[in-house]
């Protein structure tokens, strides 16, 4: 599920701007279908946006306009295309991720393959000294698992863990058991949640499980015009 909406403050009509006169939701569509994990549907509040998806040969289901998160909205758009509830697992993919690879998509979703989370996200080690202190990058704290995995036990705008050894920069993509998404959209906001102004907060409050997939790259997130001209440039076609 890729939640689209059209309003956007620093960077208008976002998810219509052109990458290779490509809209940029087409672009993370045509990724999540890469990654080969199921069925991809954009969940959208905008004709305009649901109607760029379709020509480019995608799905899309209108959703209402008051959703305050995609997490919101993705519920939406599940009970509107799967009331059978056929689908065990949803995955969460952001809108904006434009240059997101497709085997970084699968990973997202290993910990609920093989393990106990209810919730599955990524993180990346944060290898940028600038980014250790930047409020903007939010750290995953957890505690490492076998392999490339992590149990989450808080997410921070702040520079944790203290003391030496690697932080790890939070990816927003989420997947969910399906469960675990209908309680998750049940829950009220939290208090961490409003203080860190970070949604996963809810679910750890209310003591749901988080696992994490290591992956070796924070795929570009577009907020802004200096984003999307940096990932207009990586996906320049070969000349």
């Amino acid at each position: 599920m890729i939640p689209a909406r059209m309003a956007s403050t620093r960077l208008p009509r976002k998810a219509l701007v052109l990458i290779n006169d490509i809209p940029m939701i087409v672009h993370v569509m045509r990724r999540a279908i890469e990654a080969g994990l199921g069925r991809v549907v954009v969940a959208t509040d905008h004709e305009d946006i649901a109607k760029a998806v379709q020509e480019h040969g995608g799905e899309a289901v209108m959703t209402g306009s008051h959703h305050e998160s995609g997490s919101d909205r993705i519920w939406e758009a599940v009970e509107l295309i799967d009331p059978q509830a056929k689908a065990k697992f949803i995955v969460n993919l952001q809108g904006d991720l434009p240059a997101i690879k497709g085997e970084t998509i699968r990973a997202s979703l290993e910990p609920l393959l093989d393990g106990p989370a209810e919730i599955a996200t990524l993180c990346a080690e944060i290898t940028d000294e600038s980014e250790r202190t930047d409020p903007n990058v939010v750290k995953l704290v957890g505690s490492p698992l076998q392999g490339r995995r992590m149990h989450a036990l808080y997410f921070t705008r702040a520079t944790a863990p203290f003391g030496d050894g690697p932080l790890y920069h939070h990816i927003g993509l989420y997947a969910y058991r399906r469960d675990a998404l209908k309680k998750f959209v049940a829950l009220s906001p939290s208090t961490l949640e409003m203080r860190e102004k970070l949604e996963q907060l809810r679910a750890i409050e209310a003591g749901m499980r988080i696992d994490a997939t290591i992956v070796d790259v924070v795929p570009i997130g577009v907020d802004t015009q200096n984003q999307l001209d940096q990932v207009r440039n990586a996906m320049k076609p070969d000349q």
